[in-house]
């Protein structure tokens, strides 16, 4: 008999230590604060290690941005879920609980900053910054959510035609203007009480557009 595998992405946090964490949480703060003008050094001093330490972890600058925004996208966590026992309701709670984790991490001021970043690096036709972003934090996140979307559908709980298709439009559920309203300078900072709330909201409408039957 096959033995049941659970549906789970490894996240970033599974792969820095604490040390690690702690350097990325400071080249964070320093994004906010500084914007591109980030360097290995200012990351150094405030995380009070040696370049020579950043460089062995990470590389070189463009490594450390990347292990930054993993480090970041790591906050919208892979749901578990056992695909040979999946029901109705861990298949709403998994959703719901990576849609509060999805819309708390992109109104943070954290995320804010890097997607501008993102934009200005990309409009500029710029290297770097704009496609780590890209690749390590919305597309990355992506691949966290569609594989458990994609058991729902072996379970007959969700249908859809394409994976693809079914998290662009749970994104848009969950996230709504909000993103591009705090990028244009909009001041936004819901409470946990009401980005749970509007998680709930938006896998019920989630559901109500994809479920099967009870779902």
């Amino acid at each position: 008999m096959e033995r049941p595998v659970a549906v789970a992405v490894a996240n970033s946090e599974e792969t820095f230590t604490p040390r690690q964490q702690q350097v990325l949480t400071a080249a964070l703060d320093l994004l906010v604060e500084q914007g591109d003008r980030l360097t290995m050094t200012s990351v150094a001093r405030r995380a009070s290690c040696s370049k020579e330490t950043l460089y062995k972890w990470f590389g070189d600058r463009d490594g450390l941005l990347t292990a930054t925004v993993q480090w970041q996208a790591a906050k919208v966590k892979a749901p578990h879920v056992d695909r040979w026992r999946l029901d109705a309701g861990s298949l709403r709670q998994s959703i719901e609980q990576f849609a509060h984790d999805l819309l708390g991490t992109i109104v943070g001021q954290v995320s804010v900053t890097l997607n501008r970043l993102a934009i200005g690096h990309a409009g500029a036709e710029k290297h770097g910054l704009g496609q780590i972003v890209l690749e390590n934090g919305p597309l990355a996140i992506r691949k966290r959510l569609k594989p458990v979307l994609e058991a729902g559908r072996e379970a007959r709980l969700l249908r859809f035609e394409s994976s693809e298709e079914a998290y662009r439009s749970f994104f848009g559920l969950v996230v709504r203007d909000a993103q591009i309203r705090l990028l244009l300078g909009e001041s936004y900072n819901p409470s946990d009480v009401e980005i749970s709330r509007d998680a709930a909201r938006a896998t019920e409408q989630f559901l109500k557009i994809y479920g099967v039957g009870t779902a």
